[in-house]
C-alpha cells in the first residue's frame, strides 16, 4: 500500500458542504435555448402552477412539465411559475429559427390537392375529428420516455418545409416521413393510449394517434393495416399497424407526426433529444 504524505493531506480541500434536503426541489430548470418545433421538459417544484402561451401545464408528482414550441415560434418564450409557498419565476427560453426549404411532391391524385366541394367538406369534418383527438389531457407521463424510430428507413420528408403538391403551395409539412416497404410494420416510439383510429380519411388514409400524455400525441398517417383501436393501451415497441400509401401518398411511406395539443412538434428532435 503507498503511503500518503502528511502535506498532502493538509494541502487537500475541505469537502464540499451538503445541499439542505428538498433544495433541489425548489429549483426552476428549462433549457436555456430550443429550437423551433422542439418539445421542452422542464422541472419545477412539485406542487407548482405552471403557465405557458394561456394554458395551465399540468405538472407530475416529481415536478416534470412538458411543452412544445411552433414552426414559426420567436423566442424567447416565457414559462410563468408559482411554487407552492406563493414564490413565482418566469423562465425564458430562446429560440432558435431554423430554415424551412420549399420541398415539391408530385404525382399526387389531382383531386386531393383541389377536392370538390363535398370531398372538401368530408376533409373538414374527418380533420375535425383528429384535433377533438389531440385536445386530451391527462396525467400519464409516457412522454419522458426515451422515443425510438417507428420503422426504419430513409427520411424522404422533413417536418416543417413548405409543401408544393403538383404545383400547388400547400401548408407545411406537419412530420417526417420515413419511406418503407408497404406492410412494414409500425411500432409504437413510446407507450401511449390510442385516441383515434380510423382506416379510410380521404387525405391521411389509415390514421391512428397515440396520446403520450400531458397533450403529447403522435399521428402515424398513410398505414395499409392498423392493428389497434381507439382506448387500446400500447406499450413501446407494439406494433400498431403497417406501412402503406393510403390517403394523399405517392408511394409507401410512413408519415410520423407529433404534437403538444394543437402545436405541431418534430419528431426527429425529440429522438434527438432521446439519445
Amino acid at each position: 500500500m503507498l503511503g500518503i504524505a502528511p502535506a498532502l493531506l493538509l494541502a487537500r480541500p475541505p469537502a464540499p458542504a451538503a445541499d439542505p434536503p428538498g433544495a433541489d426541489e425548489d429549483r426552476v430548470v428549462f433549457p436555456a435555448s430550443v429550437q423551433q418545433g422542439a418539445m421542452v421538459i422542464g422541472k419545477v417544484p412539485p406542487g407548482s402552477r405552471v403557465d405557458y402561451a394561456g394554458r395551465s401545464l399540468r405538472v407530475t408528482g416529481y415536478g416534470s412539465v412538458v411543452l412544445g414550441i411552433g414552426r414559426d415560434a420567436a423566442g424567447p418564450v416565457e414559462v410563468a411559475v408559482t411554487r407552492p409557498g406563493g414564490s413565482r419565476e418566469t423562465a425564458r427560453i430562446a429560440v432558435t429559427r431554423r430554415d424551412w426549404p420549399v420541398e415539391p411532391v408530385t404525382g399526387v391524385p389531382p383531386k386531393t390537392v383541389d377536392p370538390p366541394p363535398a370531398i372538401a367538406e368530408r376533409i373538414r369534418r374527418e380533420q375535425a375529428r383528429v384535433v377533438q383527438a389531440r385536445t386530451r389531457d391527462d396525467a400519464r407521463a409516457d412522454f419522458a420516455q426515451r422515443f425510438a424510430w417507428p420503422v426504419q428507413g430513409r427520411i424522404s420528408g422533413r417536418f416543417g418545409n413548405q409543401r408544393v403538391y403538383n404545383g400547388t403551395p400547400g401548408s407545411a409539412h406537419s412530420g417526417m416521413d420515413i419511406a418503407a416497404p408497404s406492410g412494414t410494420p409500425v411500432a409504437a416510439p413510446a407507450a401511449g393510449v390510442v385516441t383515434f383510429a380510423d382506416a379510410d380519411l380521404y387525405l391521411t388514409g389509415g390514421t391512428v394517434l397515440l396520446d403520450h400524455g400531458h397533450g403529447v400525441s403522435s399521428n402515424f398517417l398513410h398505414l395499409s393495416r392498423l392493428d389497434v383501436q381507439a382506448g387500446d393501451r400500447v406499450e413501446q415497441g407494439q406494433v400498431i399497424g403497417a406501412v402503406g400509401a393510403t390517403g394523399r401518398a405517392t408511394g409507401p411511406h410512413l408519415h410520423w407526426g407529433m404534437n403538444w395539443f394543437d402545436v405541431r412538434i418534430d419528431p426527429l428532435l425529440v429522438l434527438e433529444r432521446s439519445r
